[in-house]
Parts: structure tokens; C-alpha cells; sequence
């Protein structure tokens, strides 16, 4: 059955389109994560999509419903977590679960009751009487999805959830994600972390500047740069203008950048390495090691896409008006 459909779904912002005619189609169950930049009409998606926002065009059915003529039958069936939290930060994490119980229209004899389930479900029963504000960051997270999932929505909007966490935080989160998704709840998750969709998703659908690039699982996603050989470089102190120079030598296709290795994709292993150490000699660059490696889905993305990781991880895209991704 499918839990979310869209034809021709578009936003425009004055003259400028946030998306572009959209065509999604999200089966239940699914993981599917929107993987983009920041700018990319990511967020914009999930607002139009819970009904937050109007398209300007396009339709959007979620579990069958028709987003425009039922919007109320929608909100009812979905849960969202946004980029910034929701909750009140002067109540505590129980009395925040227990508002949106009410907020939602569960039974009074419920309230309690449910908001101690969700407390142990997301471990966090031993703060249940700490305010909200005073949570650590993984904890805020975690209790924002629980209020999310107060009403039982068949379907939970994810908007870069792991975003400003710690690395510890961020892997906690990620298990509760997995979790969800083995319960068989439909997760719609937006990220511009190329790693969080590899390893999380059912399927991945890129988007870049409102537009659909490529939906496809990690591993079909992955398939399509198999054509391509690829030579990873250990270069410590590798900065843009060898990046460059590597692109203009015969024999080298691309160079992208991740921390302290160079992905070159080369026309053969041999004529590749040795064009990489010419220029890496002739610019005083020392080379850590050297390795032929299988294609991940950063490479399929940079191939599909042409964008930088690098700048994906970062953040340092152009972000559409009203801070809308």
C-alpha cells in the first residue's frame, strides 16, 4: 500500500520554485530518505506534506487521503519532527508528552498512561519530571519524536533529525530511527548527510535545487558508478587548488574531497596513480597511501549530482527564502 503519493507537487517563493513538480511515491513501511543540501526544497516538502504550507501546485495523497480536501484526516495520520523542537522548555518531559496528548484528543484516561509508555520506550523514564529545557540534546531529540508519535501516526515526518547533535547522540538516534522503522511505522526522513541515508533507507531520493534527481535503493544507487575506477588518496593537507590541477591532468575524470582522502575517479588504477603522484610531487604534497576502493553512495551522489560532499557536510549551500531546506 502507499503511504505517501505526490504529482507534480511545486512551492514557489515569489518568482523563485522551492520545488519543482514533484513525483514521490512512498510505499508503507518505508524508510525513504530526501537527500539533499541545505537550500534543496527539502523542508519545504514535509511543510506542503503535513499541511503546514499550500502548494502552488500538484497534488498529495497520505494513506489515501487527499491532502487538499481532507487536511485534517491527514494531520491525524502523521506525525512530525522538525529541525528545531516544538515542545514547552519551562514543562517537563511527562507534561509536554501529556499536552500533546490532549492536543491530539486522546481520551483523558489515556494521557497518563500513554505518556509513561512513550517515557520508557525513548529511555528516558528517569527524566520525566526534568524540564524540557534542561535535556541534553540527544534527549530533547528523542523526546521530540515520542511527542510526535503520541496519537500513533502511521506516518512520521523526520526533518534532519540528527543535525547539531554529538557523534554519541547522533548513533543513539539513528537506533531509534531503526527501531521505528521495524515496527513497521512509514518514515519520511530528510538529511544532507549522505552516510545517515546509506545507512538507514530503504530508498533514497535526491533532490537538488526543488528537483528530483534519482530515487533508487543505496545499493542500485551504488550500481551506477560501478562503471567507474576508483583510487582513494590519504592526503593530509589537500585543499582545493590540487583538487584542481588533479581534474586536468589526462587520465583523471573527477577528484572529490572527504577529511584527508582524494576520490579520483580514473580511466585505469595504474595510469591514474601514477598521473596523481606527478602532481602531487610537482605541488609538494606527500601521499599517506594510496588504495582502489568500491563505490559508495557519496560517489553516486557526486556523479548524479556534480555537488561537492565536502560542502554537503558542511552545510554551505544556499538555503531558500524564510530558511525553508
Amino acid at each position: 500500500m502507499t503511504a505517501i503519493e505526490t504529482r507534480g507537487l511545486t512551492r514557489y517563493y515569489g518568482e523563485l520554485c522551492a520545488v519543482d513538480h514533484l513525483d514521490l511515491r512512498v510505499e508503507s513501511g518505508e524508510l525513504y530518505a530526501f537527500l539533499g543540501p541545505n537550500g534543496a526544497g527539502k523542508t519545504t516538502t514535509i511543510r506542503m506534506l503535513t499541511g503546514l504550507i499550500r502548494p502552488s501546485g500538484g497534488q498529495a495523497w497520505l494513506d489515501g487521503l487527499d491532502l487538499s480536501t481532507d487536511p485534517l484526516g491527514v494531520k491525524a495520520r502523521v506525525g512530525v519532527v522538525p529541525q528545531r523542537s516544538n515542545l514547552y522548555g519551562e514543562l517537563t518531559a511527562r507534561d509536554n508528552l501529556v499536552f500533546m496528548a490532549k492536543l491530539y484528543g486522546l481520551p483523558r484516561r489515556e494521557w497518563r498512561r500513554r505518556a509513561d509508555e512513550l517515557l520508557e520506550r525513548f529511555e528516558l523514564d528517569e527524566r520525566a519530571e526534568t524540564p524540557f529545557a534542561t535535556l541534553s540534546g540527544g534527549m530533547k531529540r528523542r523526546l521530540t519524536i515520542a511527542a510526535a508519535l503520541v496519537h500513533r501516526p502511521l506516518i512520521l515526518f523526520l526533518d534532519e533529525p540528527t543535525t547539531g547533535l554529538d557523534v554519541q547522540a547522533s548513533r543513539s538516534l539513528r537506533r531509534v530511527i531503526a527501531d521505528l522503522r521495524a515496527q513497521g511505522v512509514t518514515i519520511f526522513l530528510t538529511t544532507h548527510l549522505i552516510h545517515e541515508a546509506e545507512s538507514l533507507a530503504d530508498r533514497v531520493a535526491i533532490i537538488v535545487s526543488g528537483r528530483l534527481v534519482a530515487v533508487d535503493t543505496p545499493a542500485a544507487l551504488r550500481q551506477r558508478c560501478q562503471s567507474e575506477t576508483l583510487l582513494e588518496l590519504d592526503v593530509p593537507t589537500a585543499d582545493q587548488a590540487l583538487l584542481a590541477a588533479l581534474q586536468e591532468f589526462p587520465g583523471i575524470q573527477r577528484a572529490t574531497r572527504s577529511g584527508e582522502h582524494i576520490t579520483l575517479a580514473v580511466d585505469s588504477l595504474e595510469a591514474g596513480l601514477k598521473a596523481a603522484l606527478d602532481v602531487l610531487g610537482a605541488r609538494g604534497f606527500a601521499l599517506r597511501g594510496a588504495r582502489s576502493v568500491v563505490p559508495t553512495l557519496e560517489d553516486a551522489f557526486v556523479q548524479l549530482t556534480q555537488l561537492d560532499p565536502q560542502a554537503m557536510r558542511n552545510g554551505a549551500t544556499n538555503r531558500q527564502p524564510g530558511g525553508q531546506a
